[in-house]
């Protein structure tokens, strides 16, 4: 979002705005090409084109002798250079790279992205630097990198004044609409790029000791009207679906009220449904505006594309020699002029064979997202009949505790707080909810992370609602000697533990959903088959069909399609009974040894040898490999 309004900002001030999401090597290939291509343009050499980027990236000759056989390729000099240039870092320069920097667990990646991007500055250009971690971690980042990160003398990150960027502009970027355009330029697809991106409030009241929001957001705004940012956003790139809102503590708002009767206005109220925007004229229109030309007219020739499997032969064959004949098969031989061009033949087939199809009299329902969660503690009965005036699918509440919340020793237990919510959801119809669980800091232990779920799946049976529940683990990103890795464990805690969820939640997809068996094969049935599962090898506890036939068996017996191996069951089928009943005889004296070497999560020869040898039979099993 932030990088999405910079690009509003800069377009505005008449900038050629450029967006990336990946490796940086690819974007200086791109623009290497795009540089000899500009001096090169030939349309009968769009086929190519892709022969062209492989030499720039690679330098392997077979490309370039392929080029060669070519009549009208006769640039193999310029092409030369251009390799040269992207095998020595010499790539085009911009004025100015902005880089957001995102959460503290991708440090790697983006200490290694800020330090290639100096290679993208022009001499005399900027970096700007700005996000999360660079946020929270300022003076890390700079020394990482020697870019001094982007902070204003109010703590957070905020660009919430004039004049922040450049002294001679009055625009408060962070209440201006979001450049849906970028999102186009690059192959990946947000899940929820079919939606307006806002925040109808900043900040939170709370200060929770895990959480970074106080830093980010240090002033609480009681509302931000979106309106106006949604009207510009339909004139310049069409109706979105749905409403994906990143506040982080909205029920804490005195305006609440006027928030939802906003949200009402906006198309979002129970029942409302939504017809998709012409993407082609939308495109059309920006190309005719000028508005992200380059972005735009790579798209449309997409869009062609996918008309043509739908044309007649016949059609297709008149299609094509039309498009040849303006240089539109390939996006690198089209330019703004041709597909303008274009647009009285393409746009009623578009129409017909496209767009009518997309659209029902009835519509698709429309969703809000308060993604970021609500606050449980802060819910009332008249809030929640509120809240149930809008389509909001799912309500994400956060449970980060099962006891009492440790910052408020004589308040309600938070499992308590947290069930009248649901209940009063329910109440209000509104069926699907989702929560975070957070787990792994010094104020919980590993019990209350299953008693928590156990009570999501206890709720949904009773309720008659869904509740997606998400863990999430804490990691205490100010010290110093965890911001870089993702090693810290809680006080009670452990290496082991910490994998064996993470296990668990790799083949759940990260989420645990509403079905008991699926939630008691899982996590277990009871604590005591939950703290086995902590202990269990990791290959046992991911594939725990394969090892388990006990397993095995009850998932074809709740309909799965997993299929074994009948010579792979027999051979491995008995091993998880195996561990677990030699676990089970250790000695109390035997069981600390392994629990040692268990808990560390290291099990490498010296781990596992240098043991009583009842210890080393058990050990063995945390090393087979999944």
């Amino acid at each position: 979002m932030g990088l999405m309004k910079l690009a509003t900002y800069f377009r505005n001030r008449g900038d050629d705005v450029r967006f990336f999401k990946g490796d940086l090597r690819n974007l200086a290939a791109d623009l290497l090409f795009e540089e000899f291509w500009k001096d090169n343009y030939n349309i009968a050499l769009g086929k190519y084109t892709g022969l062209m980027r492989e030499h720039i990236k690679t330098g392997k000759l077979a490309p370039l002798n392929e080029l060669n056989t070519i009549p009208e390729f006769t640039s193999e000099k310029k092409l030369r250079n251009a390799r040269k240039r992207y095998a020595d870092g010499n790539y085009p320069k911009f004025d100015i790279v902005g880089i957001t920097t995102l959460f503290t667990f991708y440090w790697k990646e983006t200490i290694d992205t800020i330090n290639t991007s100096k290679k993208f500055v022009a001499e005399n250009g900027r970096i700007l630097v700005g996000g999360i971690a660079s946020t929270i971690l300022p003076l890390e980042i700079e020394k990482a990198t020697g870019i001094k990160p982007y902070l204003n003398d109010r703590v957070g990150a905020l660009l919430d004044r004039p004049g922040q960027i450049d002294s001679d502009s009055t625009d408060i970027i962070d209440e201006l609409p979001l450049d849906y355009s970028i999102l186009e330029e690059i192959e990946y697809r947000y899940p929820a790029s079919n939606a307006y991106f806002g925040y109808m409030t900043r900040g939170c009241v709370n200060n929770c000791t895990f959480c970074a929001v106080p830093r980010l957001e240090p002033k609480y705004c009681q509302r931000i009207s979106i309106k106006e940012q949604i009207a510009e956003t339909i004139q310049r790139f069409g109706v979105q679906k749905d409403l994906l809102l990143l506040d982080n503590n909205v029920f804490a708002s005195s305006k609440f009220n006027n928030i939802i009767d906003e949200i009402n206005e906006l198309g979002f109220g129970k029942g409302e449904t939504y017809n998709s925007a012409n993407e082609y004229s939308i495109a059309i229109n920006n190309i005719s505006e000028e508005y992200n030309v380059r972005t735009y007219v790579r798209k449309v020739i997409k869009l062609y594309d996918s008309v043509v499997p739908k044309l007649s032969e016949n059609e297709q064959g008149v299609f094509y020699n039309s498009r040849e004949e303006l240089g539109l098969l390939y996006a690198d031989t089209a330019t703004r002029e041709s597909v303008l061009a274009f647009d009285e033949t393409f746009a009623p087939l578009y129409e017909r064979f496209v767009y009518s199809k997309l659209n029902t009299s009835r519509g698709r329902v429309r969703y809000i997202d308060f993604n970021q969660g609500v606050d449980a503690r802060l819910m009332t009965e008249a809030k929640m009949k509120k809240l149930s005036e809008v389509n909001i699918r799912p309500l994400r509440i956060a449970f980060d505790h099962w006891g009492v919340d440790p910052q408020k020793p004589k308040s309600r237990p938070i499992r308590d707080i947290y069930t009248d919510a649901v209940r009063l959801a329910a109440k209000y119809g509104i069926r699907d909810l989702s929560n975070y669980l957070l787990y792994n800091s010094d104020d919980d232990v590993p019990d209350e992370l299953y008693l928590r779920l156990q009570l999501n799946i206890n709720l949904c049976e009773e309720l008659g609602v869904s509740i997606y529940s998400f863990p999430m683990k804490y990691h205490p990103i100010d010290d110093p000697e965890y911001f870089d890795n993702r090693n810290f464990a809680g006080k009670a805690w452990n290496r082991k533990y910490i994998r064996a969820i993470q296990a668990v939640l790799n083949s759940t997809h990260g989420k645990i959903g509403r079905g008991k068996s699926f939630f008691e094969a899982a996590f277990g049935k009871d604590l005591d088959q939950f703290h086995q599962i902590l202990m269990m090898p990791e290959a046992f506890i991911i594939e725990r069909h394969k090892y388990d036939k006990e397993a095995y068996d009850a998932y074809l017996k709740d309909g799965s399609k997993r299929i074994i191996k009948a010579e792979d069951l027999k051979r491995y089928g008995n091993m998880t009974a195996e561990w677990r009943a030699k676990f089970t005889a250790l000695t109390l004296r035997q069981r600390k040894q392994a629990e040692k070497v268990i808990h560390n999560n290291i099990f490498t020869d010296e781990t596992c040898d240098n043991a009583d040898s009842a210890v080393s039979d058990v050990l063995r099993y945390y090393r087979i490999k999944r």
